[in-house]
């Protein structure tokens, strides 16, 4: 490896990084988990069992490596081959952009095997690897607004378990123990089939009143509900949240449907945000700007094809004068909240009176979001994402390798 040293016209130093990238490899292990899956793929409480993560390492010439933690089937085999290697292998890493925008050439093409979340989780190792490289945290590298942010609590979707979220007031009695730990705001997910009575508008309505009435009027509230509603039932709902002083509404409806999205929002003098999953990255979230299908944008690291894209999204929130707010938990999203000044809150959870939140997962040492008594996360000081990874676990429980 070669570095050369030159003075610019101010007199700094700088360094040219001449690193090369070697290999993009993943390793999928096992680690102990009390969450299960139902049929539709909503998280809820469980026995304990194991669950699977991969590992995704982009190393480099000089011995630096990224990493990012993805579901294995989102990085498989062909994904890591085909693409990925294809297109990061020689390359310098510092040139992220120029090998997102080459990794996004091959989307079209692959007949959607590159999908965006895999396109998120490999961005997010080359920031990961650049902040370890350069000994500073990513949110530093995007920018670095703030060093600490409030979390809102973001409840499981409910379910059918006596004690848990199976009617209004048990959200209610969970929402005061949440309010306990310091959490100043609340979004609430409701009840999604396969549980027996959902969808239900007047039960998604009771659950909200009931969260209102035990939480008083200085917590915020929002509600993420069942995504396949009508435009009919969702009026009815956002109706009756305007009356709860919620501060949005997330999601009620198809979001391929921008249509109907301008229509709600126009319907409604409640804060209607979006998308959440709709693909697109930057460029349908510009589209729902310019057709007044949302009041606050939505996009998250995890899902719009990494954290570059999704700091683009806050970008132009703030053109238009919009609140951006960050989609999910986890070292990415909480990077780029870290980074930008038009976000109010970090979506901490996915929570329930069943689980331990603040329980370290075992593949790390920490976790990379602790909530402070007052309800604010402290942006990581570690370098890169943050994440104190417990390497000699993984190790022990890896269960295979694609190198």
């Amino acid at each position: 490896m070669k570095r050369r040293f030159k003075n610019d016209v101010t007199g700094y130093c700088i360094r040219e990084h001449t690193v090369k990238i070697t290999d993009v490899s993943v390793t999928v292990f096992t680690y102990p988990t009390r969450r299960s899956v139902d049929s539709a793929g909503h998280s809820h409480p469980g026995e304990m069992s194991q669950a699977s993560m991969a590992m995704l390492t982009i190393s480099t010439d000089e011995g630096a490596q990224g990493y990012s933690f993805a579901p294995p089937e989102v990085v498989r085999p062909h994904v890591v081959n085909a693409f990925f290697k294809k297109v990061l292998v020689g390359q310098n890493p510092f040139d992220r952009e120029r090998l997102w925008q080459d990794l996004v050439h091959w989307q079209r093409g692959s007949a959607h095997q590159l999908t965006e979340r895999a396109l998120s989780f490999v961005e997010q190792a080359l920031w990961d690897l650049i902040g370890r490289k350069l000994n500073m945290p990513v949110h530093k590298l995007l920018g670095g607004y703030r060093e600490k942010v409030p979390a809102y609590g973001s409840t499981m979707c409910g379910d059918e378990l006596k004690g848990g979220l199976s009617t209004p007031d048990e959200y209610a009695e969970f929402a005061l123990k949440l309010v306990a730990r310091g959490y100043q705001a609340i979004k609430l997910h409701t009840w999604m089939p396969p549980v027996s009575f959902a969808p239900n508008p007047k039960m998604d309505i009771k659950a909200c009143a009931a969260v209102r009435e035990a939480v008083g009027p200085d917590i915020a509230l929002m509600i993420d509900g069942y995504h396949w509603y009508s435009r009919s039932e969702a009026l009815t709902i956002g109706k009756a949240l305007e009356k709860l002083d919620f501060a949005w509404f997330e999601e009620p409806m198809q979001e391929e449907s921008m249509s109907s999205y301008v229509w709600l929002a126009d319907n409604l003098s409640i804060d209607v945000i979006g998308p959440e999953s709709l693909g697109g990255k930057h460029h349908s979230r510009a589209d729902w700007v310019k057709a007044g299908a949302c009041d606050i944008l939505r996009a998250g690291a995890n899902g719009v094809g990494g954290i570059s894209p999704t700091m683009k999204v806050a970008a132009l929130a703030e053109a238009f004068g919009m609140d951006c707010e960050v989609h999910g938990n986890g070292a990415a999203s909480l990077a780029v909240v870290g980074a930008i000044r038009n976000c109010r809150w970090y979506e901490r959870g996915l929570l329930h009176p069943f689980l331990d939140y603040d329980e370290v997962p075992a593949y790390l040492n920490a976790l990379v979001d602790p909530m402070d008594e007052q309800g604010f996360v402290h942006l990581p000081t570690r370098p890169g994402l943050g994440e104190d990874i417990n390497f000699d676990y993984i190790d022990s429980h890896a269960v295979r390798n694609i190198a």
